[in-house]
């Protein structure tokens, strides 16, 4: 008895002993796999969401972001950079597989990550946030404006804020944004990745640059210069690189124990994947505009149905997705109200104003429709321009041509009988028969009818005919 209380005494006492180190290391369960493919939305930003609250739940060891994106809308990298920065359990960004890259707003990202990994043959940077207006000019040192993924340079400088006055020489610093809001813009997106490379331990230079000069880096060159934290050719290979490897969570140093360890891909469900598709700018755009002209017909042809109740669901879609992206509501109205001054020009007289200032209005609205802090998200230009046409033909053309016709005179049915003339077959005081399009009708008078006189239609009972004398020839 006394030799099985000191045993256990002895088992307890080596638990509490051994609490502290148990605890200074990750949980032993499985690596969480999130597969970040494409440009990065509100789509992206939810499936992040929704994998880190799995990951919680089933209390994984380690979270891997594998990336290949081009960037995308800074609004969703920024929830999905709170998510890793908020993240008690490890988050290891892996840029992969060879031939990937994590550009622009995926720069971001990977470097939020306690761990930043790229596969050989990868390449991160081009962080400079693209406005839809374009690339904010950051002139070369020439005074040209590069483009977003080419420096003029591996050694290129930018300013900083210890770098050389304006008034320096181009060969020394890069100019300052062209204006305000390009330059506050800038500034921030700076600030905002030099921050996350310092708390990481990483080169807050190269993140300095990768905003201001657009620089890009392949993953040896970023391992050399402290961008990232290791290469790996595979994930196996990866979670060998990484056990043992002390990282700091929320303030907590930790130990990961990565040998054995299981790995769980998680799928984005079919919520995620269906607002993926419809936050696309060029499919809400898309979308909008079918919903638009499926109820301008519908209303224009009460009873059609089928293009009111696809316009219907095809607008409250667009809606959904709008909710979801930076809309501009200036843009917005600029595209209603080309709609509806194209649509004016088929029934108003204004000799091409309305039509011209429809189109006008109709493009300014396209290319305003996503607020200037959107990043790279927006409807692409074929997009714009193939239904700034459409629209149009549609409206001047289509709605114009119907609208001439309907002015046209009656040939036929019913309602062409109405004002047509004819000749009385009969003599008759109140009813008898006369000749109309050579045809014989029953017709009634108010007044005694001759045989032969000239009389015109008033009206149209079923098949007979109200009539009244007439001198017209």
């Amino acid at each position: 008895m006394h030799r099985r209380l000191l045993l256990n005494a002895t088992l307890v006492l080596a638990f509490v002993l051994a609490m502290p180190a148990l605890l200074g290391k990750a949980a032993a369960g499985q690596a969480l796999v999130l597969d970040i493919r494409g440009s990065i939305g509100p789509a992206t930003a939810d499936y992040v969401r929704m994998g880190f609250a799995y990951a919680r739940d089933n209390q994984a060891a380690l979270i891997v972001l594998e990336l290949d994106t081009p960037g995308g809308l800074d609004a969703s990298m920024r929830d999905i950079v709170k998510e890793i920065l908020a993240s008690a359990i490890p988050v290891v960004g892996y840029v992969s597989p060879s031939g990937a890259r994590a550009a622009s707003a995926g720069t971001y990202i990977l470097q939020a990550c306690h761990v930043a990994a790229m596969a050989p043959a990868t390449t991160l940077g081009s962080a400079t946030p693209v406005s839809l207006g374009g690339v904010p000019k950051m002139p070369s040192r020439e005074g040209d404006a590069p483009s977003p993924d080419r420096v003029e340079g591996d050694d290129a400088e930018v300013a900083t804020d210890e770098a050389a006055p304006p008034e320096a020489s181009d060969e020394d610093s890069a100019a300052a944004p062209a204006d305000a809001l390009e330059s506050k813009i800038i500034n921030d997106a700076a600030a905002y990745l030099r921050g996350l490379a310092a708390l990481r331990g990483r080169n807050v230079d190269w993140a300095e640059r990768a905003v201001r000069a657009a620089d890009n880096l392949t993953a040896e060159e970023a391992l050399a210069q402290n961008v990232i934290d290791l290469v790996a050719s595979d994930r196996p290979e990866l979670l060998v690189q990484l056990d043992g490897r002390s990282i700091d969570v929320l303030g907590r140093t930790l130990k990961l124990v990565t040998t054995g360890l299981g790995e769980e891909v998680v799928e984005p469900s079919w919520r995620t994947r269906l607002l993926g598709i419809v936050t696309d700018p060029n499919v809400a755009y898309v979308l909008l505009l079918i919903g638009i002209y499926g109820l301008i017909y519908e209303l224009a042809n009460p009873g059609t149905m089928i293009p009111g109740v696809t316009g219907a669901i095809a607008l409250v879609i667009a809606l959904y997705a709008f909710q979801a992206l930076p809309v501009n509501f200036a843009g917005l109205a600029l595209l209603l109200l080309g709609i509806g001054f194209m649509t004016l020009e088929a029934f108003v007289p204004s000799f091409g104003a309305l039509g011209i200032g429809g189109m006008v209005a109709f493009t300014a609205g396209s290319l305003m429709l996503f607020r200037e802090d959107a990043g790279e998200i927006g409807v692409a230009l074929p997009v714009i321009f193939t239904f700034v046409l459409l629209s149009a033909a549609l409206f001047i053309g289509v709605i114009g041509f119907a609208v001439k016709n309907r002015r046209q005179p009656v040939v036929s049915g019913a309602e062409e009988m109405v004002g047509a003339y004819g000749e009385a077959l009969e003599d008759f005081d109140r009813q008898g028969r006369i000749r109309v399009h050579s045809e014989s009708w029953t017709a009634q008078a108010s007044r005694p009818v001759r045989k032969g006189q000239r009389v015109r239609v008033v009206a149209m009972d079923g098949l007979k005919l109200k009539i009244e004398e007439t001198t017209d020839a």
